[in-house]
């Protein structure tokens, strides 16, 4: 009867959806809130809205540490939210000109070719592990920067944050490409076939 109860409950509630992962599901339903409120105009909201999704990961992250809630399907969710969340903030900051349409489409355009070279790697090489590198981390981390920034200076025009806002578009865009095209190397090299040198 235990074990029917049990079998019961795990496929009302699935055994991944912990509290940790709850805050990375709260995330995502935030996602189309930030992006409205760019798009209305609705600066200060939208802000707001960001940082309480940044607040989600810190939280998520840091219950899956300390009371080891971490799976296997939160391990591949959460960044895939996180990316997700980033992009369509700046998709949404590019239809408002808040910054370059190109940029946007430079950011969008390393992660589609981060994810079609991690799918050639699984396919061919049946690779399973992509580890961040630090050049990717770097990039995504002035991204997030850059936008907070672009986002305050929206909501506080005349703030400390114009200046960075204006200043930061190219070093973005330099680390976004630097860092795709390091990702992709580091990828290459470690699919490629090793040859093992022959005794002397």
């Amino acid at each position: 009867m235990k074990a029917l109860t049990r079998s019961a409950v795990s496929w009302i509630v699935p055994g991944w959806l912990n509290p940790a992962n709850l805050f990375t599901l709260l995330r995502l339903v935030c996602i189309p809130f930030a992006v409205a409120a760019i798009l209305r105009g609705e600066h200060g909201r939208a802000l707001w809205i960001v940082l309480a999704a940044g607040l989600t990961d810190a939280i998520d992250g840091a219950l899956a540490r300390r009371f080891g809630m971490a799976t296997a399907a939160g391990a591949y969710f959460d960044p895939i939210v996180d990316k997700l969340f980033l992009s369509c903030v700046y998709i949404a900051l590019g239809a408002i000109s808040s910054v370059p349409l190109w940029l946007v489409i430079e950011i969008l355009a390393r992660d589609l070719l981060i994810l079609a070279g991690a799918g050639a790697a699984i396919l061919f090489w049946k690779m399973r592990d992509f580890p961040p590198s630090a050049w990717g981390k770097a990039s995504t981390f002035l991204q997030i920067a850059f936008s907070l920034a672009v986002m305050i200076g929206n909501a506080a025009p005349g703030s400390f944050a114009a200046v960075p806002a204006r200043a930061g578009v190219w070093p973005v865009a330099v680390l976004t490409a630097f860092s795709g095209c390091h990702y992709l190397w580091i990828t290459l090299r470690r699919s490629a076939p090793r040859v093992d040198r022959p005794p002397r």
